[in-house]
């Protein structure tokens, strides 16, 4: 069965099958994002980790949705606080069964915190929706195990970052493409603020088509 895929702009995205799932919705505040949290209609949220520009609007489009969140720990700790209802804590090496498949997180090597609290270990989120695998790889660096990862789970699509300083860069990004070995490789997190670079020509994987996506975009992927 296909999905369709939402580039929600960062690292943000919705995907939509027999049900919806948002990752990462990232919005308020998000200078490159089309949409707004009220625009968002799903049943799950799953995040990689606590930074802002990945938690972002999850705690009012959970509510609004009457949505499950799945992530760290901690993170779950942190929404349930906050009067989030429905609640699925996991970590790295972990997976959840769901109505539409399953979600597992994957290590990552980077940091976790919002507004000064730790929110858990940093991770990458495997998300099958109706059959069809995506690897959110959050934000990190390249590691080796990247390509046990793509033995595992065999995505049909990887979103990697590129945007470099606080995460890999397109040279290194590139990389791990080649070692997750996707069908699709769809680059995030660059060109948001200055700081991120906005330059990912270098991102070119051999054997792996590169699909960049402009906020708002859809594709289905089939």
């Amino acid at each position: 069965m296909s999905i369709t895929i939402q580039f929600l702009g960062h690292a943000g995205f919705l995907l939509e099958g027999s049900s919806a799932v948002a990752i990462d919705p990232f919005l308020t505040g998000n200078p490159v994002a089309t949409l707004k949290p009220d625009d968002i209609k799903c049943q799950a949220v799953v995040l990689t980790h606590g930074h802002a520009d990945h938690f972002g609007d999850t705690i009012a489009i959970a509510k609004a949705n009457d949505a499950t969140v799945y992530g760290a720990f901690e993170i779950c700790e942190y929404c349930g606080e906050h009067a989030v209802g429905k609640l699925e804590p996991m970590n790295p090496g972990g997976k959840v069964a769901a109505d539409f498949g399953f979600v597992a997180l994957t290590q990552a090597f980077h940091s976790s915190s919002f507004n000064g609290k730790y929110m858990g270990m940093p991770c990458g989120a495997i998300v099958n929706l109706d059959g069809t695998t995506i690897y959110h790889c959050g934000d990190t660096s390249l590691f080796s195990d990247m390509k046990l990862i793509g033995e595992i789970y065999k995505p049909d699509v990887a979103m990697i970052p590129v945007g470099d300083r606080f995460t890999m860069g397109p040279e290194l990004g590139a990389k791990a493409a080649e070692l997750i070995k996707p069908r699709v490789a769809i680059p995030i997190h660059y060109g948001t603020w200055p700081l991120l670079t906005d330059d990912i020509s270098a991102f070119t994987p051999a054997g792996v088509e590169v699909m960049a996506m402009k906020p708002g975009e859809k594709w289905e992927c089939a």
